[in-house]
């Protein structure tokens, strides 16, 4: 009898394991030397518009050429567009390229603390020049403080000369620090704040100079002895971060996590983890049936909105200019079909199980770490509000894909039904008609500064997305 239990059991349940135990050998070693790429990447990119310079740097060797440049295409064709710096899309032509399109959306911006319009100011009781600092999407405060800290991003002077500002992580560099109080006083200002309010915003606050300049005329001789250093270095001058994206991201550098080396801790992987292995994925494309497009944008963070977003018309924008050197003179409603035909992945992080904080999930609906990309029928919070649930059939769709090219998943949701919860990008997509399911690497520490991702999900999810768009 119990034999035939177990035989039962076999036959109906459903069964997951760490990926660790089922890949062979060789598996686990390209998953290993993918991640160690994917590491590198994170190195070079903390900024939207540093993965946009590596995604076309990337995307030129591998033949892929500016769609503003071209006068026609042809099945096999391989193209990029780029959006203000910011967002940009890599698309191959199908050999059924108007029949509808399989997207993969990333996005590339993350959390992180940006620099005000107006930074520059110094505490003369202190004796320290600061920069005043705005943050940027979903972050806890207080994980920010007291840690090294770099400068990236843009500053145009006066006269349009654009300047790249790159501080803090090169060997040699300086760091720069948001200090927190000391315990031995902070009883009575910290000690009865909720721990969200441990650092309010207007306290992230950066530290970057000490040192006076030697003239008895001037009052601030801290910040004007920054301003000269910053003047004589960069050419600019205080009024020149009106015209600056400063970003202050953690100075640290992607590490193997755990005594095996099983795990990536890192800054960015909310999405950058999706945008590199779907970039990896879009640059193995060769001959797929439909025309094939990965997505890369910015301002998911904070609801995706702008021109740089995912609400903006970009898509559309991408989509029309492909249409039109496939087939000039297209009508609207070709279009539209086109678009209720396309299928996509919307490609975001989900949440794998802190073993530290277990009750905030739902373990039979909880992401494992190891455990392959995880597949989100739906986000949202609450009653599943501001998302977009994908349908059994394309559910179906993608299960048998996987299970045809043995691609690794599991299906989870964020957390628990009250919890929380968060949005991606897929609703934006689904607008259009369009098939769309969530689908991404399960992290631990999300929205942190080192966040930490499993080797296996990261090579599971580059997996999943190549297979979704080489169909």
């Amino acid at each position: 009898m119990a034999k035939k239990k177990e035989s039962i059991e076999e036959e109906l349940a459903a069964k997951k394991e760490s990926m660790w135990l089922t890949l062979k050998k060789r598996e686990i070693e390209d998953a290993m030397k993918f991640s160690e790429d994917y590491k590198k990447f994170l190195a070079e990119v903390k900024t939207e518009r540093e993965a946009v310079r590596y995604i076309v740097t990337e995307a030129e060797k591998h033949g892929f050429k500016d769609l503003a440049k071209k006068k026609s295409l042809a099945p096999g064709d391989k193209f990029y567009l780029i959006n203000r710096e910011k967002t940009v899309a890599l698309g191959v032509v199908g050999k059924k390229p108007l029949e509808g399109f399989r997207l993969v959306v990333s996005h590339i911006d993350a959390p992180r603390i940006d620099l005000k319009p107006n930074p520059v100011w110094e505490d003369g009781d202190a004796a320290l020049a600061l920069f005043k600092t705005h943050y940027y999407g979903g972050i806890k405060k207080y994980q920010w403080v007291s840690r090294p800290l770099a400068l990236h991003g843009v500053v145009y002077t006066k006269e349009g000369k654009r300047i790249e500002v790159k501080i803090g992580d090169n060997p040699g560099d300086p760091v720069f620090v948001i200090p927190d109080l000391l315990p031995h006083l902070a009883r009575n200002v910290q000690g009865d704040r909720k721990l969200f309010e441990g650092i309010k915003g207007e306290e992230l606050q950066l530290v970057v100079g000490n040192i006076p300049i030697n003239d008895k005329e001037i009052k601030q001789k801290v910040k004007i002895q920054i301003l000269k250093y910053l003047n004589e270095k960069y050419g600019i001058v205080e009024e020149d971060f009106n015209s600056a994206d400063i970003e202050i991201v953690p100075a640290a550098q992607p590490r193997d996590v755990g005594f095996d080396r099983s795990m990536v801790g890192a800054y960015g992987h909310d999405d950058r983890i999706c945008a590199y292995t779907s970039l990896r994925a879009i640059l193995e494309v060769k001959e797929p049936t439909y025309t094939s497009i990965a997505f890369f944008y910015d301002k998911e963070e904070i609801g995706s909105d702008g021109n740089v977003g995912a609400q903006s018309n970009f898509l559309e924008y991408v989509l029309a200019k492909v249409v039109n050197l496939i087939k000039p003179g297209y009508l609207h409603v070709e279009f539209m079909d086109m678009l209720y035909k396309s299928k996509a992945i919307s490609a975001d992080v989900s949440a794998a199980i802190n073993p530290i904080f277990k009750s905030v999930h739902d373990i039979p609906n909880a992401a494992k770490a190891g455990y392959g990309v995880v597949i989100s029928k739906y986000t949202g919070h609450g009653g599943k509000y501001s998302s977009s649930e994908a349908t059994a059939e394309f559910m179906s769709e993608i299960r048998a894909l996987f299970a045809k090219y043995n691609v690794p998943y599991q299906v989870a949701e964020l957390g628990k039904v009250d919890e929380g919860g968060g949005g991606t990008i897929a609703k934006f997509f689904a607008k259009y008609g369009m098939d769309v399911v969530d689908m991404g690497p399960g992290i631990i520490g999300m929205h942190s500064p080192f966040e930490i991702a499993s080797k296996m999900d990261v090579w599971s999810a580059y997996r999943a997305y190549k297979v979704f768009l080489s169909q």
